[in-house]
């Protein structure tokens, strides 16, 4: 038997670095999905050669919760790695999905995105539901989100944490994605902003703004005012300069961006990886990217979560 399940990427629209610190964070889904197929083998293989669980802790960890051996992985992605879009996560959704409907186990997004993001948890040593939630169910996610604004999904814990994990109303929306090349480490630049913010109250006035704006964002999304949303947008990167998790490369992608679109912030830890514009004229801000040296593509949001094929 042949299982194939698919899940998407995302992006963090609002509140990364904030949200460590119990403020809002927003993921949104994107149509750039991964897929991984499964089939019973002599051994366990991933995409064709003797599966390196070293490598692929998440992979090991996904297999063993499930007792499951001598299977045989096959991985497709169009979402570049390293780039803050979730490949990771995505992996482990759609891995996961596709265990489960190989073992005729319930498909149930609570049970997806709780297995996927303890095997998350387990590679990355420290994580946030956040990626594997968005991946799990699509459209958008966000953490930490008032009652009024969102709906409550589930909550995930672990150890002395714990995060509500609410879907919110997203509408479609078209981002431009320019991609560094740069791969940064997340853990060191959440450390870098722990440390400025235990010595400084002005670190932590930004990022209780940063929290604040992400609650009006999440309203803007709500009444779909893109606009809105944009201006937001290109405040918290403004924000996030100012805690020292930019760089260079992205800084200018984003004012590169901001003639063409209605915002432009960095996505994901920041150091590297990606900024994102929300813009309806993709194209202009391709090529004002492309010609600073980034790497753009486009991506749209509003899509579903995990799938598995019938």
């Amino acid at each position: 038997m042949i299982t194939t399940a698919t899940a998407p990427g995302k992006l963090i629209v609002l509140g990364e670095h904030a949200v460590v610190y119990g403020k809002p964070a927003v993921a949104l889904a994107i149509d750039k999905r991964f897929a991984c197929t499964i089939q019973e083998s002599d051994a366990t293989y991933l995409n064709g050669n003797i599966a390196d669980f070293d490598s692929n802790p998440h992979i090991r960890k996904i297999l063993e919760m499930h007792g499951l051996r001598n299977i045989a992985i096959t991985t497709e992605s169009a979402i570049p790695p390293s780039s803050g879009l979730g490949s990771s996560a995505a992996l482990s959704v759609a891995l996961t999905a596709a265990v489960r409907k190989h073992l005729k186990k319930e498909i149930d997004e609570n049970d997806i995105s709780m297995e996927a993001f303890e095997a998350e948890y387990t590679a990355q040593g420290r994580a946030s539901p956040i990626d594997t939630s968005c991946s799990t169910h699509g459209k958008g996610v966000a953490l930490n989100c008032p009652k009024d604004v969102g709906k409550h999904l589930w909550t995930i814990s672990k150890c002395s944490e714990s995060w509500d994990v609410s879907d919110i109303p997203v509408p479609r929306m078209t981002f431009v994605v320019g991609y560094t090349g740069i791969r940064a480490a997340t853990g060191p630049l959440v450390e870098k902003v722990k440390k400025f913010r235990e010595h400084s109250r002005f670190a932590s006035d930004i990022i209780d703004e940063i929290g604040n704006i992400t609650l009006e964002g999440m309203k803007a999304m709500n009444k779909n005012d893109i606009e809105e949303l944009g201006r937001i947008m290109t405040q918290d990167h403004k924000l996030l300069s100012i805690l020292g998790v930019s760089c260079k490369e992205l800084n200018k992608y984003v004012d590169a961006s901001l003639a063409y679109s209605y915002g432009a912030k960095l996505t994901g830890s920041g150091g590297g990886g990606s900024m994102i514009a929300l813009t309806e004229r993709p194209d202009l801000v391709c090529e004002a990217i492309r010609l600073r040296g980034g790497q753009p593509f486009v991506v749209r949001t509003g899509v579903d979560g995990v799938s598995v094929d019938p």
